[in-house]
């Protein structure tokens, strides 16, 4: 399993990074619109949607959204800015929710309407904030290159960090084998990307205060994007959130901590100016 995960990441990441640094945005939105909505459709599974047709309908729904997104903003990334507050806002009322584990647990519980909402306010915000950092000037592509190197890295350190020093549970009822000393190993990989990727990408001496902030919150968020999934996946008695990808589970799996953070790290790059 470790092999064949190791292969699948060797594949993806070279597609995801040449498509960030070669793609056009408008380009660049219509494959990560495909990739967030297979991730969608594997949200409404795990939110106890079962119906294929429901589904269909649903995730057609989304992508109406992001279309009209595209059409009504014409260009000035004013609707794109207020889709990643919004996603912001989603993933401060979703920390509260961490905090009732059984609410929304039973299958048909009125709960799950909200959780169909949660998969819209989680992934088309992530969506636009993608699309938003990309679109920003002449090194968009680089800084958005930077905000997913930081979710990856910070995921990978809290993995090897968490291996060896691990001891206390960070949520042992939604994720066991997250710990307090994972996140913090997490924490380090991600801001040492994040300011390596960050003097690649042209950051001004004035501006790494700010890069630094919205990357510890950026990590934060990426942990919660992470639970969350996991407490979907509780509820659904799931493992993984699909069979996709060999060795690394769903789409979902791989993209939950970015839907967190990525709104983060836009609205960071809009108010520090980095």
């Amino acid at each position: 399993m470790t092999k064949t995960r190791v292969i699948a990441a060797l594949i993806m990441a070279p597609v995801a990074i040449a498509a960030i640094l070669l793609l056009p945005t408008q380009w660049l939105a219509a494959a990560a619109a495909a990739v967030f909505l297979i991730g969608l459709w594997e949200w409404l599974k795990l939110a106890d949607v079962e119906d294929t047709l429901a589904r269909t309908v649903l995730l057609v729904l989304n992508l109406v959204l992001m279309v009209l997104i595209v059409w009504a903003d014409a260009g000035t990334l004013v609707l794109y800015q207020i889709a990643a507050l919004v996603g912001i806002g989603w993933w401060l009322l979703a920390l509260l929710w961490l905090r009732f584990f059984t609410f929304g647990a039973e299958p048909g519980s009125p709960a799950r309407s909200l959780k169909l909402l949660a998969g819209t306010l989680a992934i088309v915000p992530a969506w636009a904030s993608l699309v938003l950092i990309h679109a920003s000037g002449d090194n968009g592509h680089l800084w958005l290159l930077t905000a997913l190197a930081v979710v990856w890295a910070a995921d990978s350190g809290a993995y090897f960090a968490g291996r060896t020093l691990g001891r206390t549970k960070l949520a042992p009822r939604i994720s066991p084998n997250k710990t307090w000393e994972g996140l913090g190993g997490g924490m380090l990989a991600g801001l040492l990307v994040a300011l390596v990727f960050g003097w690649i990408a042209g950051v001004a001496p004035g501006h790494v205060v700010g890069l630094v902030i919205t990357t510890v919150v950026a990590v934060f968020a990426s942990v919660l994007g992470d639970l969350y999934e996991s407490l979907l996946k509780r509820h659904a008695g799931a493992k993984d959130s699909g069979h996709i990808i060999p060795g690394h589970g769903g789409v979902l799996d791989r993209i939950d901590g970015v839907l967190a953070a990525l709104p983060v790290f836009a609205l960071g790059k809009e108010i520090f100016g980095f």
